[in-house]
């Protein structure tokens, strides 16, 4: 099984801890970190890593392959081992990937919300802006109005997949393509329950798998 990382480009953490890891030189990877004592514990003891598919939750600046060691513990959105290292950076992983991806998981379920509100394109019209700015052909200031826009869309209907189109325009890309993730699923499960946001998932992992080329 392949784990990831996310942190800081230099190696700091980013989703919390203390510290920094060893960056990966070239093909060399990363020194291992110290072993953690004690009863591993989520959250408090232990090094947190990532499957492909628990990744899309902690989406961040800089993604890493990681290498493990020891018996590990399973959590729902992460898993927890005694040692840990860098093996490589992921460095398809970048701010115009980032929006990209977000902006394909907020399209993926906007049909749910036209079904329901099939004259309001103020959720498309902000997907369509955040690809424009991803590729370098708006500003801030549009991508602002249409985030504005979208965020109506969705107090307007309480709709989640405008919700992930409003996410999809955020300025922080990695914050982006996180947000929209979720919404993105929520939007699944609100419209069909525990299958259809299991199978936004699925689609999410493999979108992500290929965005980062792994």
């Amino acid at each position: 099984m392949k784990f990831y990382k996310v942190l800081n480009s230099d190696g700091s953490c980013f989703w919390g801890g203390r510290g920094k890891w060893f960056l990966p030189r070239g093909k060399r990877p990363g020194k291992w970190m110290p072993l953690v004592e004690g009863t591993l514990s989520a959250c408090s003891n232990g090094y947190h890593v990532l499957t492909l598919e628990q990744l899309s939750g902690w989406l961040g600046p800089s993604i890493f392959e990681v290498e493990v060691k020891g018996d590990g513990i399973p959590q729902p959105d992460k898993h927890v081992y005694p040692q840990a290292r860098l093996i490589r950076k992921l460095d398809k992983w970048n701010d115009r990937a980032a929006r990209i991806y977000a902006c394909d998981c907020a399209e993926h379920v906007l049909g749910l919300f036209e079904k329901g509100y099939p004259a309001d394109k103020r959720p498309r019209k902000a997907i369509e802006m955040a690809r424009l700015f991803a590729e370098g052909k708006a500003s801030k200031e549009d991508l602002a109005a249409a985030r504005a826009a979208a965020r109506a869309a969705a107090w307007d209907a309480a709709g989640d997949a405008a919700w992930a189109a409003r996410a999809a325009a955020r300025d922080a890309a990695w914050a982006a393509a996180r947000d929209a993730a979720w919404a993105a699923r929520e939007a699944a499960w609100d419209a069909a329950g525990d299958a259809a946001w299991a199978a936004e998932r699925v689609w999410q992992t493999a979108l992500l798998k290929k965005v980062l080329g792994i």
